[in-house]
C-alpha cells in the first residue's frame, strides 16, 4: 500500500517495523522557511528502510513515511509532552536541530494553527495505518511485536555527552514489552562483540514505543536506535555498503528472534 504520505508493506509474520524518521520530503511552503542547513534535513534517520530491507523476506510488515520529521515528528505525542524531561530534545514540529541550530529562519516558525494542520495532514494518517496494521497482525497471530527502527548521528553534544553506543535498545525501561522479549534481545546483543550496546540508556523509546507497547494486550514494542557510523558516512549521509553488511546479520538475528518470540507466545496462549 503506497500513498503520498507513507508506504505500508503488509507481511504475514507477527512483526511490524515502523520507521517514522526515514522520510526526507518537505513541502515547498514549509521548505521556504527553513534555514539553509535545515533544507538538507540532516536529522533524518538516513537509509534505515534500506538497512532493514531484508525483513520483508522474513515476512515482516514495514511502515515508512515520505515526509521529514521537520514537517511533523511522528514519534512525538500530539500534545508534544517531552519524552525526556530535563534533557535537551526536539518537539512535535521541531524548531531546533539536533546540533542545537535553528530549523527555521527568524519569524518562519510554525504557528499553533500550522501545527494542528500538520497533525491532521501527516501525523494522524501514519498513526491510523500503524494502529490498523497492528490490529490486523494481532488478530491473525494473537500477539505482535512492534519494532521501532531508528538511527542518529553518533556524536551530538546538544543531546548527549560523548559518543553514543552503536546499538541502543529501548523498552521504556521494561514497560513496553515482556521481560522475556527484552531478555532475548539483550542476550543476542551481549553474545556479539563487534558492536557496543546499551539497553534503556539515553534512548528508552519514543512516543510510539511507549504508547503502543502494551504487553498485556498482545502488542509488545521495542526501539533500536543505531549510531549512523555503523552503516553510513555521517558527514555526507552516504550509504556505506561495507559497514551495512557488517551490521545487517545481527539485525537479522534480532528480527528473527522477535518473530520467533511472537509466534511462540501465540502458540502458548
Amino acid at each position: 500500500m503506497r500513498t503520498d504520505l507513507f508506504e505500508l508493506h503488509r507481511g504475514a509474520a507477527p512483526l511490524l517495523i515502523s520507521i517514522p524518521h526515514n522520510g526526507t520530503r518537505v513541502p515547498d511552503a514549509i521548505a521556504s522557511g527553513l534555514t539553509g542547513e535545515s533544507r538538507r534535513v540532516p536529522d533524518t534517520d538516513w537509509h534505515v528502510a534500506d538497512l532493514y530491507a531484508f525483513a520483508r523476506e522474513l515476512g515482516a510488515s514495514m511502515l515508512v513515511p515520505t515526509h521529514s520529521r521537520y514537517v511533523v515528528d511522528l514519534n512525538r505525542s500530539e500534545d508534544d509532552v517531552s519524552l525526556y524531561p530535563g534533557q535537551n530534545t526536539t518537539g512535535l514540529c521541531p524548531v531546533v536541530r539536533f546540533d542545537g541550530g535553528p530549523v527555521y529562519m527568524p519569524g518562519a516558525e510554525p504557528s499553533p494553527a500550522d501545527i494542528k494542520a500538520r497533525i491532521d495532514t501527516y501525523w494522524r494518517p501514519y498513526h491510523a495505518a500503524l494502529t490498523e496494521e497492528l490490529a490486523r497482525l494481532r488478530a491473525a497471530h494473537g500477539r505482535v511485536v512492534l519494532w521501532e527502527a531508528h538511527s542518529i548521528r553518533g556524536t551530538l553534544p546538544f543531546l548527549f555527552e560523548g559518543p553514543l553506543p552503536d546499538l541502543n535498545l529501548g523498552t521504556a525501561s521494561g514497560a513496553s514489552c515482556s521481560a522475556e522479549l527484552e531478555a532475548r534481545m539483550t542476550a543476542q546483543l551481549a553474545a556479539q562483540s563487534t558492536f557496543r550496546f546499551v539497553a534503556n540508556g539515553r534512548f528508552k523509546g519514543g512516543h510510539i514505543t511507549r504508547h503502543y507497547g502494551r504487553p498485556e494486550t498482545g502488542i509488545e514494542a521495542v526501539q533500536l536506535e543505531i549510531s549512523q557510523r555503523c552503516y553510513m558516512d555521517e558527514d555526507s549521509f552516504a550509504w556505506d555498503a561495507a559497514r551495512a553488511a557488517r551490521l545487517q546479520p545481527l539485525l537479522r538475528m534480532l528480527i528473527e528472534d522477535a518473530i520467533g518470540h511472537a509466534i511462540g507466545d501465540a502458540r502458548r496462549a
